[in-house]
């Protein structure tokens, strides 16, 4: 079982995990184990609540496929049981990241004084550039 929150839990039946070799560089190791770990996780037939769901399937995340199954390599470690926790760490991250809301940018001004101050150094360094040119003699 695995804890989202207090009322949210994902049975393990739900999530399938596939040993996998793992991709790279890693001598005889990396061609005899399997050491990665594919998991899968389909949002549509979960027991996650219709809230979590909507908004898992509107992410705009590579992870989840347009069938709404969510495929999360993890290869990071040697072992296949860190690889394993670590596949359930991010999906467990993944799912908590929908509950959190950003508020709502509210548009503001600049203030007068700041406009003022922003138009006066924008003039001196104008005039400082035009001083730059070329010197001619006054006729």
């Amino acid at each position: 079982m695995l804890r989202i929150s207090k009322n949210v839990v994902i049975l393990d039946s739900e999530i399938e995990m596939q040993a996998i070799r793992a991709q790279g560089s890693g001598g005889q190791n990396v061609n005899k184990v399997a050491s990665a770990i594919h998991l899968r996780f389909d949002i549509n037939a979960s027991s996650l609540p219709e809230f979590y769901k909507q908004r898992l399937l509107t992410l705009a995340d590579q992870r989840i496929s347009s069938d709404g199954v969510i495929v999360i390599k993890a290869q990071r470690y040697r072992s296949q049981e860190k690889n394993r926790e670590e596949a359930l760490e991010r999906l467990v991250e993944l799912i908590r990241s929908v509950l959190v809301t950003h508020k709502k940018r509210k548009p503001t001004r600049p203030t007068r004084a700041s406009v003022k101050r922003r138009l006066e150094i924008k003039q001196k360094r104008s005039k400082i550039k035009r001083n730059r040119g070329k010197v001619r003699p006054d006729e």
